[in-house]
């Protein structure tokens, strides 16, 4: 606490002295040959000694511009920049504290000029590309691709990673316009460094194919483009780190690099038992077993980029290999291929206690697990892109995985009445292997004729999935009261499952008004099958083998899902507006063939209208508004159709409905996005809906002496989901090393969820809003501190009488801070509070969670040692209480706890190391 009040009155200080005056400088662009105002025009300041930027802007709609910043110097360079123009220069006294430059004329740009200007525009607007150059934004010495982003404008990252631009999410990272292993973001950004890239591209998410056919790509996701500087792309670069802790917590993890022009190979590797996904480095990563890019799934394993580390909650020890390839064969064919494996221990304990509430009684369950699963993973992907001329291009991209795991698995519960009296209980012991082999592949070939924007597409997808398990199960279930029930199991179940899909798409487009207006006409025919078996025996006391098959807990059929849509689109495409609406019939059969029930057989046609559709109009470069709807149909699953019982579960018994009808579902989305250059201000708002009838759901029905359950599907109409979502930012420069980042926002969700207890139909309103902000004050080279805070209002109300409607609220806060001195040294910290005073007694309603890092540069700053401390307050726990309509439920599980790590890691680099960068030659048209 006295080290952030030394900080607090360092930084109030610092607001006193300062020897740099505000100026102001403001004017007006036209094009020379018809004085037609210049928007979207670059327009940016240097100083004299370093050419170090000042500050920037974007003209308006009206060609005028205001440049507003402090400065110490006498003179300053003026530049003005624009696509297709010569850039303005002008060398400004800064002798006044407004002043008004006049009218500039920006003359076209001739081709045959001899002279040209190597230093680029801070920003520059194209068409439908937002290009930043890198060497006009300032960050520390050694910073990664990360720390770089978060400079530029309009660009923020989350604690997870997750990156948006002027609002709207970034799902793919290229480097020199190729995959740089699987498209994963996080391995891009934290691992290449800020000094070997010289520009950031922004354009919106495209298929090969679809920029190469020139169509709109996806409007509400974004690309980064990482362009290598061409003296940089030939040579070697990477990092590798390794450290020990206490609780016997480790860590390792190594990248290296070779680029050599169109030839790009990597290869990295890491472990560690900290539930980190493993690509972590020393001082990359600081802070272990939170955010990150690392999703976790249900069963506790976790993912990232698509790739699975771990297949159980707790404590996940994991190694990991990759390599990455990319080439260009001959002139016409690009190759980009990653390998990955990886292998995992997971650990877990778990307990939980519920409380059921039906409609006219409710019951207590208490649970208690443990597992342990070993997992290891081969994952291969190729992609070829080929062009056999300009007009003619053909996209490959097949993939490859294998898995093999083992899983041990023990659980026991016990269900007691409204009056606490044992009814039923249950042991379970699982012993499960399996082996998972699949194949997949994406085939496109366009066509283009003629320059008006005409094309013909191909695509064709496939893919074969094989699993086999083995699982040997023992179980013991007792059901108690007026007729006792004791059902033993002693089984060996074979299980095979192989799934084979198919799916090809033709594309006509046809142009009505040149490059602006189009007309698709599209086909699309697929069919997915699916062949399950398990054959389940029983122990055999006589044989002493599972040899007695099990007709009533084996499973053998295969379905089907065929599709058959055609469909038609009108597009629009404009320099300010474009539109598509598309309409499609789907007619799909679903089919199931039981070998082993026959009377079960299902075969069901659904034909469906379907639509999709969308605006898009871009008011300036500044700001742009999209909306889409959507009108789709979901069959329900082939499992949820089938009206065989389902007695897996002594205790819940599933039976399907034969007669269950597809979900028709509406989705609209409206958003707003908006950042003003000039006054440094982002605005983004969306509103999204979505109504849904027939929506399948689960109908369960307990038997009050027994509370063994029954559950079968129902549609329901009337469910219905509104969210709001607001944010507001805005940058403001104190001087040239300090700035305070203001960012606030809110989200509203409200849903209608139709539902049934008991056999009770009912129907519950949830409405929650939260409202957020946060201050980010940055000092370069000497301190960051970004404090934030949200709550969190939830109000539940239901139609029923048995359910009380509910409220609550929960608050979270946290500080995220970092300092650099002395020069060397660098300590960040991560402080996170929550306050929930809803939770029930007996349960922690305050939980702190504070992660530290020290880190101190060594070896001329290639290398680093760095001190890590996880929950530093030894508070982090995962007991937690969960509230629904009708259940509540208390819940602990294995958690990381506690630990401290030292660790060193040392990066290297040749790239350029055979030539000089010629970045600060400046050369101008007279």
């Amino acid at each position: 606490m006295r080290k952030l009040l030394f900080f607090a009155t360092l930084l109030c200080v610092s607001f006193s002295f300062s020897q740099s005056q505000d100026f102001k400088v403001t004017g007006k662009l036209v094009a020379a040959d018809d004085q037609y105002p210049m928007e979207a025009a670059t327009v940016f300041v240097q100083r004299v000694k370093d050419s170090s930027l000042v500050t920037y802007t974007i003209s308006d709609k009206d060609g005028m511009f205001s440049l507003e910043n402090t400065t110490a110097d006498e003179y300053l360079n003026l530049y003005v920049s624009y696509v297709g123009y010569r850039t303005y220069f002008k060398k400004v006294k800064m002798d006044k504290d407004v002043q008004d430059i006049g009218t500039i004329s920006l003359e076209v740009s001739n081709a045959l000029d001899e002279v040209v200007l190597r230093s680029t525009a801070p920003v520059t607007i194209k068409k439908d590309t937002l290009e930043f150059n890198v060497k006009s934004f300032k960050t520390k010495k050694d910073a990664n691709v990360e720390d770089l982003l978060k400079e530029l404008p309009g660009v923020e990252i989350d604690e997870e990673g997750k990156i948006k631009v002027n609002g709207k999410e970034v799902n793919k990272i290229l480097v020199n316009g190729k995959p740089f292993f699987g498209n994963d973001p996080s391995i891009t950004t934290k691992n290449l460094t800020k000094d070997i890239i010289e520009k950031i591209q922004i354009v919106d998410t495209k298929t090969k194919a679809e920029a190469f056919s020139g169509e709109a790509g996806d409007k509400e996701s974004k690309t980064i483009n990482l362009t290598i500087k061409e003296e940089n792309n030939k040579g070697v670069f990477g990092r590798v780190s390794a450290g020990a802790g206490t609780d016997e917590r480790y860590e390792f993890a190594g990248m290296i690099n070779i680029f050599d022009n169109d030839q790009r190979i990597s290869v990295l590797a890491g472990g560690n038992n900290t539930n980190s996904p493993g690509f972590s480095f020393g001082e990359i990563s600081k802070m272990f077993g939170r955010g990150g890019s690392t999703s976790w799934n249900s069963n506790g394993s976790f993912s990232i980029g698509g790739r699975s580390f771990g297949g159980g909650a707790g404590i996940t020890t994991s190694q990991n290999t990759g390599l990455n390839y990319a080439d260009k064969i001959g002139e016409k064919t690009d190759v980009s291929g990653d390998y990955f494996y990886s292998s995992s221990n997971s650990e877990n304990e778990s307990s939980s206690q519920r409380e059921t509430i039906l409609s006219d009684s409710r019951f207590f369950t208490n649970s208690s697990s443990n597992s342990d699963n070993d997992t290891d993973s081969h994952t291969a992907n190729l992609d070829f892109e080929i062009e056999t001329d300009s007009t003619f291009q053909i996209n490959i991209a097949p993939s490859f995985n294998y898995s093999k795991s083992k899983t041990l698995y023990n659980s026991s519960d016990e269900t007691l009445d409204e009056d606490r009296v044992l009814t039923n209980q249950s042991a379970v012991n699982s012993n499960v292997e399996s082996i998972g082999r699949d194949f997949s592949n994406e085939l496109s070939v366009t066509k283009r004729f003629g320059s008006k924007g005409a094309f013909l597409r191909f695509e064709l997808e496939n893919s074969i999935n094989k699993n086999e398990s083995d699982d040997f199960l023992s179980s013991n279930t007792e059901v108690f009261g007026t007729n006792p029930e004791t059902i033993n199991r002693n089984q060996f179940t074979d299980g095979d499952k192989n799934s084979k899909g198919l799916s090809a798409e033709l594309t006509y487009r046809l142009p009505l008004v040149d490059k602006k207006l189009f007309l698709n006409f599209e086909y699309e025919y697929a069919r997915d099958k699916d062949e399950n078996r398990e054959s389940t025996f029983d122990f055999n006391a006589t044989s002493q083998e599972y040899s007695d098959f099990n007709t009533e807990l084996s499973t053998d059929f295969e379905y089907t899902d065929s599709r058959s849509i055609p469909g038609v689109a009108l597009s629009y495409k404009g320099e300010k507006f474009s539109s598509r609406f598309k309409l499609s019939y789907n007619m799909r059969t679903l089919k199931n063939e039981d070998l082993l029930r026959p009377e079960f057989n299902v075969e069901r046609d659904f034909n469906n209208m379907q639509i999709s559709s969308y605006v898009n109009y871009r008011f300036s470069p500044k700001s742009s508004i999209y909306a889409n709807y959507r009108l789709s149909n979901n069959p329900p699953a082939l499992r949820q159709l089938q009206a065989f019982t389902d007695v897996s579960n002594p205790l819940n018994t599933i039976v399907g409905n034969s007669n269950l009808e597809p979900e028709k579902s509406h989705r609209v989305y409206i958003g707003y996005n908006g950042f003003d250059w000039q006054k440094k201000t982002g605005l983004y708002l969306n509103a999204n809906a979505e109504i849904t009838n027939n929506q399948v759901i689960s109908k369960t029905t307990v038997d009050p002496e027994t509370l063994k359950r029954i559950t079968t599907y129902e549609n329901v109409d009337g469910n219905y989901n509104v969210g709001l979502y607001g944010r507001y930012s805005k940058d403001f420069k104190l001087d040239s090393i300090r700035k305070i980042k203001f960012k606030a926002g809110a989200w509203t969700n409200l849903s209608k969820n139709i539902n049934f207890n008991n056999d009770v139909q009912y129907a519950s309103n949830v409405t929650s809003v939260t409202p957020n902000i946060g201050v980010d004050f940055i000092w370069d080279k000497v301190l960051e501190f970004k404090p934030y805070y949200r709550i969190t209002f939830t109000k539940n109300t239901y139609d029923i009488e048995a359910f009380d409607d509910r409220n609550f609220t929960s608050h979270d806060a946290g500080i995220r801070t970092a300092t650099f001195l002395p020069e060397k040294l660098e300590w960040r910290n991560d402080i996170s509070f929550n306050y929930n005073p809803n939770i029930a007694d007996g349960f922690q309603k305050t939980a702190w969670f504070w992660n530290s890092t020290l880190a101190y540069s060594v070896l001329k700053d290639q290398g680093a040692v760095t001190l890590k401390v996880y929950d530093l307050l030894n508070q982090n726990t995962n007991a937690r209480r969960v509230a629904t309509q009708d259940y509540i439920q208390d819940s602990q599980s294995t958690v990381l706890e506690q630990y401290f790590m030292l660790s060193f890691s040392w990066k290297f680099n040749s790239l350029g190391s055979k030539g000089e960068s010629k970045d600060n030659n400046m050369y101008f048209f007279d």
